[in-house]
This record gives structure tokens, C-alpha cells and sequence, in this order.
């Protein structure tokens, strides 16, 4: 199992005990310093068992053709420069009848909700961002990056169109989330 974007590794130890001490899980990022985070913790934790580090760039990755089973990217798809480039890269690394699991911030399907949560991304959370950590620009960059990210539609052609079948796609929280799962033919 490949997690990109994996940062700390709370998703890839989780991961870790759902292949167990047989499988391998494989937690890359094009961050060095959240891998060490992330290696610290999990070593802390006693939880490095089955699970390796790799810094990886998501639309280069460094692995053979045909290596996974199953990759997942969860909330770092958005922050990668060309998305199109980086499902190819996923699509060439996992093995035939592999998944690809891409879970993000999405579009709401509700009008009145996609007031309010357009609201809450650009006014309340970076005014949360400013009186608690002293960084509301980080935290427009977060609701910028969540409103240039394609649409659960574009999102799952883009993923067809990179080679993906079977691609379909589940909306959670009135669709500000959605996980989208595609196979390698």
C-alpha cells in the first residue's frame, strides 16, 4: 500500500495494522521534515513495523511500474502543481486490479450550504487562523486551494481520462468532502 501525502502517518499506521506484519505500507511525501515528524511519532509509538518512508514528488513517484495493491491520497491532491500528471504517475505504479483512493475537499451539492461553508472557509476560519496560531494567510491558502481543486465530476473524469476504470466517487458532509476510488484495468 502507497499513502501519499501521507505527512505525520496517522493514516499509514492505521494502514499498517489493516495489511499486517506480512504487508507493506509505504508513506511518501514531498516533505522531508513530515516524514521525520511522522517516522518520530510512529517510532514513539512503537508502529514501524511494516511501514517505510519514502520523499516523493506524487507526479514523479520513485517506484517500479505495477508496485501497489492500493494507493491512497487523502487532502493532498490539491497541493500538487499538475493533477493530471501525478494520476498518471499513481496509475503507472499500481498493479493491475489496483485502487486508487482519493479522498479530498470537494464541491457541496447543496446551494444553501455551499453559502455557508464559502462563508466559513473565507471569513471565519482564516479570523480563527489570525487569533489562534498568528496565520491567517495560511489558512486562505487552505480555502483557496479547497475552491481551485475540480468538482467531484471533473475530479472523476480527470481520473478516467488518466487511464482509471471503475471510477466513481462518494460524497460525505453534503459533498465538502468526497472519496473518489478508481481501478487499474
Amino acid at each position: 500500500m502507497l499513502d501519499i501525502a501521507g505527512g505525520t502517518g496517522d493514516l499509514a499506521a492505521r494502514f499498517a495494522e489493516l495489511v499486517g506484519p506480512e504487508g507493506r505500507v509505504v508513506l511518501a511525501d514531498i516533505n522531508d521534515s513530515m516524514l521525520q515528524v511522522g517516522r518520530d511519532k510512529l517510532l514513539d509509538q512503537g508502529r514501524l513495523r511494516n511501514i517505510e518512508f519514502v520523499q516523493a514528488d506524487a507526479q514523479y513517484l520513485p517506484f517500479p511500474d505495477d508496485s501497489f495493491d492500493c494507493i491512497t491520497i487523502a487532502f493532498g491532491l490539491r497541493n500538487v502543481t499538475d493533477i493530471d500528471l501525478a494520476l498518471r504517475s499513481m496509475l503507472r505504479v499500481l498493479k493491475p486490479g489496483g485502487r486508487l483512493l482519493v479522498l479530498e475537499f470537494s464541491k457541496p451539492q447543496n446551494e444553501l450550504l455551499s453559502k455557508a461553508y464559502d462563508t466559513y472557509s473565507f471569513r471565519v476560519l482564516p479570523l480563527m487562523g489570525k487569533l489562534v496560531a498568528n496565520d491567517s494567510e495560511s489558512y486562505q491558502y487552505l480555502a483557496e486551494s479547497i475552491r481551485k481543486h475540480p468538482d467531484q465530476a471533473t475530479l472523476k473524469d480527470m481520473m478516467e481520462d488518466a487511464g482509471f476504470s471503475q471510477v466513481e466517487y462518494h460524497n460525505m458532509t453534503g459533498g465538502i468532502v468526497a472519496l473518489h476510488r478508481g481501478v487499474k484495468a
